[in-house]
């Protein structure tokens, strides 16, 4: 069986004291393949030293997380750019719209997102955004960006069945992660209703444990309990809910062969 986990900060010093037990456990455990998005200008080194260690298994992202946008947002997406002309990256993220956390910045978020679908669209890549409390944002933005050929998936993704069936009715997918697992969520019955070839798994981690490892540090080989849960809602054995995901990760993220 093996698994891919389509979104995992294992770059971040929540890993320092274990981070290649960590990346060791994940692939003994079927997580053999690991995508890591960039935040910042500050995480490039570290998450290019983590590919670098691990190219077989870690494929780096590059972008500019919402909330890192600031006042140097402008020369902040200088450096993603320049990033992405040195150096083979597999999707622009994390990307978004974030309105959970501080309203303060949405414009320049509008704008870095307005930037970052432009670098999508000029290098061939997928977008993975970011959108906590911030759809119906994100929904306006597409409408005005969108393109065709414009692919990408909404990471972590926790909303309702509606929003769900617009974001693939885009062509984009959808990144299912620990939520899943908790209770009362209401994840499992939008889950439900979606095709398979419209979801992704992830772990987000050091973030967002699965059951039963929920309040712990998250780790990709933690992302068994999202695809066992997937199985369950489905009717279905694990095995193919690995297949089918990591088949799509394949196919979004343009990896030849498994």
């Amino acid at each position: 069986m093996t698994l891919t986990d389509s979104h995992a900060h294992l770059y971040l010093d929540q890993f320092d004291p274990d981070r290649h037990d960590v990346v060791r456990n994940a692939i003994n455990q079927g997580v053999r393949y690991m995508f890591i998005p960039n935040i910042d200008k500050d995480s490039i080194l570290p998450m290019m030293e983590l590919v670098r260690e691990y190219p077989l298994n870690c494929f780096p992202m590059m972008g500019l997380h919402p909330t890192s946008v600031g006042n140097d947002y402008k020369e902040q997406l200088e450096i993603v750019k320049e990033s992405l002309n040195k150096n083979k990256f597999y999707a622009i993220g994390e990307m978004g719209i974030d309105l959970y956390w501080d309203k303060t910045y949405f414009a320049e978020q509008q704008e870095a997102f307005r930037i970052q679908v432009g670098l999508a669209q000029d290098f061939d890549l997928p977008l993975v955004i970011h959108s906590r409390d911030s759809f119906d944002e994100i929904f306006e933005l597409m409408d005005e960006v969108f393109k065709p050929g414009l692919k990408g998936v909404f990471h972590c993704f926790t909303g309702t069945l509606e929003q769900a069936e617009h974001i693939t009715g885009m062509g984009f997918l959808l990144g299912i992660g620990g939520v899943l697992t908790y209770k009362n969520s209401g994840l499992a019955e939008v889950v439900d209703k979606i095709s398979p070839d419209h979801l992704l798994l992830e772990t987000d981690a050091p973030f967002l444990s699965p059951a039963p490892y929920r309040g712990k540090r998250n780790e990709s080989a933690y992302l068994v309990e999202i695809a066992k849960k997937i199985a369950e809602i489905k009717g279905i054995k694990v095995e193919e809910v690995a297949e089918f995901t990591t088949r799509n990760a394949f196919k979004l993220f343009k990896i030849d062969g498994q």
